[in-house]
């Protein structure tokens, strides 16, 4: 039987239990990816309140990725000592971290030195190939910084979510059609990060469904999931489009991906990870005993309490206080606007 707080041994990841902390938009970084004193608060909280892995927050590989503000980036060497204390300061806490490694959209250099986002359909072979070396140097980056492993972000419609799937990307050429096509520039990323950072745990977060017309669907996701799953990825985090859905409570309507996550780790070796409205213990550990999935994700209710896997473990809390408002979302930094009131 499966317990939540067990020790965990996957390959390069040792964690306490088996709860991670899916990555989290934050928006606190400067804009060259350097990182603020309230970025090192957030993590050193995290880690101190017993979960067993961090990944953290989007982060972007490229210095040329203007999607949002507040990014956090591994897009340049001289950004590596600031995420060596990022990650020393997780560690301390005997909890390993992963870099979520990111693309918010393609950016074009254009003659006047101006910048133009371009999407899959229209990107040169070397520009498909230039975003490629970007991951891998950000691994690197990853690596030298201490981190435990990366995850390659390619869910929610961000750049490589958009290149998988059938409604964005109408290529014609190998990096097109079909999905094992459509799938080339992720399996390249995860075999040039094998190779350059070995030592690395490599995982990715993936959409279930596009829930988008002509997008990709859960047959489709299972399809380019075997492949990595051949490819050796270590681990998969199944999420989807249209997350953070609203009202959920416990025991009513909690693990909206885990269905899809379930029948995912049926068909593949590769550790499964699911995200997507968790709340209570008993539930968790019901998803984890009636399925193969290996691990649970959370977002909002770690926002929310950041000490909730320590309070679940010691018997203080059966189950989240976060009641999904999403008001997160519009306050600054994405905190839970009712902490000051949590006890």
């Amino acid at each position: 039987m499966k317990k939540l707080f067990e020790p965990l041994a996957l390959n390069n990841l040792k964690m306490k239990n088996r709860l991670l902390r899916s990555a989290t938009w934050e928006g606190v970084a400067n804009a060259d990816g350097s990182l603020r004193k309230e970025s090192y608060a957030i993590y050193d909280e995290l880690a101190k309140g017993g979960i067993g892995a961090i990944i953290t927050g989007f982060t972007s590989v490229a210095a040329n990725d203007f999607y949002f503000d507040g990014m956090m980036r591994l897009s340049d060497d001289g950004l590596i000592s600031q995420y060596k204390s990022l990650a020393d300061i997780i560690h301390a806490q005997n909890c390993p971290v992963i870099a979520q490694l990111a693309l918010g959209a393609y950016y074009r250099t254009l003659d006047d030195g101006k910048f133009r986002q371009v999407e899959p359909d229209h990107m040169t072979p070397d520009e498909i190939h230039l975003v490629c070396d970007q991951f891998v140097q950000a691994a690197i980056r990853a690596g030298k910084a201490g981190f435990d492993g990366v995850q390659i972000h390619a869910a929610h419609f961000f750049f490589l979510s958009r290149f998988i799937s059938p409604a964005v990307n109408h290529r014609t050429d190998s990096y097109g059609g079909s999905a094992g096509n459509r799938a080339r520039l992720i399996l390249e990323i995860l075999s040039g990060i094998k190779s350059a950072v070995p030592n690395l745990h490599v995982t990715i977060k993936i959409n279930s469904n596009d829930f988008t017309p002509g997008g990709l669907d859960e047959e489709t996701s299972l399809s380019i999931c075997r492949q990595l799953s051949s490819a050796e990825i270590d681990s998969i985090e199944v999420s989807g489009n249209g997350t953070s859905v609203a009202g959920i409570r416990p025991h009513r309507n909690e693990g909206y991906f885990a269905g899809f996550a379930a029948r995912l780790a049926a068909t593949v070796e590769t550790p499964v990870c699911v995200v997507g409205g968790m709340r209570s213990l008993d539930t968790m550990e019901t998803i984890l005993n009636s399925t193969g999935i290996e691990m649970i994700s959370l977002s909002r209710p770690l926002l929310c309490e950041p000490d909730l896997p320590l309070k679940m473990q010691r018997g203080e809390s059966s189950a989240s206080k976060c009641i999904s408002c999403n008001q997160c979302y519009s306050s600054r930094w994405h905190k839970c606007v009712f902490r000051k009131g949590m006890k």
